[in-house]
């Protein structure tokens, strides 16, 4: 297993090792003790997952306030995204910084979301399967987001932004500036 830093603090590209050959591939997505020997020591308690059926739709840009807030570890199951994150803590060296991944199921690749970043994705391929664990349980109240496309954050889309297929919620998400925080930033 192999764990690359990012430019954003604290977040971190997993990639297992994939043993294939004539028949396909196998792959460890998530054993225990190998990720705590890696660093990443997170109770993970849900696995969630989503399909979006064309590309283009965008799902974000999420996270839920303290002590609700979510740890997540995801990867495309099928298809490819290019998955995006903006660092929403108070006091942190790239607060306000954003950075995009591509993840597929051809790369493997998984992504570590630490709490206290916004969290969304955009779909480059039809009938994309997404699945990730989080360490705590979805609450309403909660809930919250920031515009995926705030112009002071800036995050530059593979597509046009007129051809992106968004829910009515993540329509209406204000900018990071207005938006409802609770994170601050701890060194580690």
């Amino acid at each position: 297993m192999n764990v690359l830093k990012t430019n954003l603090q604290d977040v971190r590209i997993v990639e297992t090792d994939v043993f294939g050959d004539h028949r396909g591939f196998f792959t460890e997505t998530y054993t225990k003790n190998k990720f705590i020997e890696a660093g990443i020591d997170n109770d993970f308690n849900q696995d969630n997952q989503s399909l979006s059926v064309e590309p283009g739709v965008l799902r974000g840009m999420h996270y839920q306030l303290a002590p609700y807030a979510q740890t997540k570890l995801l990867r495309a199951i099928t298809g490819v995204i290019y998955d995006v994150l903006v660092d929403v803590r108070k006091g942190s060296p790239t607060y306000g910084q954003w950075e995009g991944y591509i993840l597929s199921e051809y790369n493997h690749r998984q992504l570590l979301v630490p709490k206290g970043f916004a969290h969304g994705f955009v779909t480059l391929t039809p009938n994309v399967n997404v699945a990730y664990k989080v360490d705590g349980y979805y609450e309403p109240k909660a809930d919250r987001g920031i515009a995926y496309d705030d112009p002071d954050i800036g995050i530059v889309w593979p597509m046009p932004l007129d051809h992106l297929v968004l829910s009515e919620k993540d329509q209406h998400h204000p900018q990071l500036k207005d938006a409802e925080l609770n994170f601050t930033w701890e060194a580690k």
